[in-house]
């Protein structure tokens, strides 16, 4: 069996002034680099509708990746970049979605606020003749956005859209142009 023997101390180079200078440089800059980082960068989120406080969504994406996402209240940290950043309201009907992009340096906060222009649309069925169930839907520019209870107002991004009212058999349309801030109130006579 043989067993190693280490005689003497171990190797080093000398060191000289252009090795000692690269070394002092990469520390330096590795410092400076952590430090950057270490600082907290935040979004501020805030959504209005028609100007007034809303509750919404936000999604963060950097390069088509997702950063952060939650609810769109006081402060969400992201890391220092360039960033989209997509807004959504709550409780619209048709999901309106606003997009942003911005720049977030280290250790800033930046605000993202929307406001998104919303009236309410209400559908009336009036029907001496049948008696039942009416389906009444919303469509615009052709694509169905979605359905309604007869008497109760719903959120909708202001616009134009077209109402189709069913029943037994009858179906009835209306144009509607909706502004913001606008409750618009729709009698279907059927």
């Amino acid at each position: 069996m043989r067993i190693l023997i280490q005689t003497g101390g171990p190797f080093r180079a000398p060191a000289t002034r252009g090795t000692t200078r690269w070394w002092v440089i990469a520390l330096a800059s590795l410092w400076v680099a952590n430090s950057a980082s270490a600082q907290t960068s935040q979004i501020r989120c805030s959504v209005t509708e028609n100007g007034s406080p809303a509750s919404g969504t936000f999604v963060v994406e950097q390069n088509g990746r997702e950063v952060a996402a939650g609810s769109c209240s006081g402060t969400h940290s992201v890391p220092a970049g360039k960033y989209q950043v997509t807004v959504r309201v709550d409780g619209v009907l048709d999901n309106p979605a606003k997009t942003q992009r911005i720049e977030v340096p280290a250790g800033k906060t930046v605000p993202v606020t929307v406001d998104f222009k919303t009236g309410v649309l209400e559908v009336r069925i009036e029907s001496q003749e049948q008696r039942g169930t009416a389906i009444v839907t919303v469509n615009q520019l052709g694509k169905r956005i979605g359905t309604l209870v007869s008497g109760v107002g719903t959120h909708l991004s202001a616009g134009r859209y077209e109402v189709v009212v069913r029943l037994g058999g009858k179906e009835r349309r209306y144009s509607v142009d909706l502004k913001p801030g606008q409750r618009r109130l729709v009698r279907a006579e059927l």
